[in-house]
């Protein structure tokens, strides 16, 4: 869903979001430069991330924060300051690219989990900052690769290029040969919607059955973007044959600050009170 020209600020983005659920702390791996006042807003800002790692890309297909054990049930997305031409975003119907597979191919896929993570398709560079970042806090969960939705019943196909490290129980070449294909399905044109920014301008999306992709268009060029998102803790996918997600490594992504980041602030507060 889209809301054009809302140019609401930051209170009634969290307000908003609640409206819908619990809103979730901003990224389970912290944000470098919080949002002074609201721990639960993230700044999508290119020049961030080149300051932070060095490249501006926002990577590839992806559905958000997957690498947990109950991904965000939704995310909202407000453009503040974005440019004049070209940083457009690309959702795609996870759906219906499950239901354009042949009927084999669905009940294969019915059966299957893989594994998702951080960078897991290592599309992202791996500098020594972004490790890094993610070596905070660790995420790394078991997914069904066919997801039921819980509200509406639908089956989606949920796999996506920037998590899925794998396809778990099948050899690696089986697992490259099968994600290719659900890689390609997921990023067929027939399935996509592409969004043109204005500044005020705000996007809803269910996080379960989409995955969206950030610009492409614009690291070359020395302009802003400035976004915050915002999303909505999420549950435990089921798959179709009642195969609930399984935690490898990590805790639920939800509106509590990540133990790591607890326990870093407790013991920064230790020092001080000792010096």
């Amino acid at each position: 869903m889209f809301f054009r020209g809302q140019n609401i600020d930051h209170a009634a983005q969290v307000e908003f979001t609640s409206r819908f659920g619990e809103v979730t702390f901003a990224h389970p791996l912290g944000e470098p430069e919080p949002v002074p006042g609201f721990p639960q807003l993230k700044p999508v800002d290119r020049r961030l991330y080149e300051k932070q790692y060095g490249f501006r890309t926002g990577g590839p297909w992806h559905t958000d924060v997957t690498a947990a054990i109950n991904p965000p049930a939704a995310s909202i997305l407000r453009a503040v300051n974005v440019p004049s031409f070209g940083g457009d975003t690309q959702w795609s119907n996870l759906v219906a690219a499950y239901e354009g597979l042949s009927a084999p191919l669905r009940a294969l896929a019915d059966t299957l989990k893989a594994e998702h993570r951080f960078n897991g398709g290592s599309h992202q560079p791996r500098n020594g900052k972004f490790a890094e970042r993610i070596a905070v806090n660790p995420l790394v969960s078991i997914h069904p690769v066919v997801r039921v939705h819980p509200e509406t019943g639908e089956r989606a196909l949920f796999v996506n290029p920037g998590f899925v490290s794998h396809i778990v129980d099948v050899s690696p070449q089986e697992s490259k040969l099968l994600l290719e294909l659900f890689f390609n399905q997921i990023t067929k044109p027939a399935y996509t919607t592409r969004f043109r920014w204005n500044n005020g301008d705000i996007a809803f999306w269910d996080n379960r059955t989409t995955v969206h992709l950030a610009p492409q268009d614009l690291d070359h060029l020395e302009v802003e973007r400035l976004l915050y998102r915002t999303t909505i803790t999420g549950d435990v996918p089921v798959g179709v044959d009642g195969f609930r997600s399984e935690v490898v490594q990590g805790e639920a992504f939800s509106s509590e600050v990540p133990t790591v980041f607890k326990q870093k602030a407790q013991k920064l507060e230790t020092q001080s009170v000792l010096s």
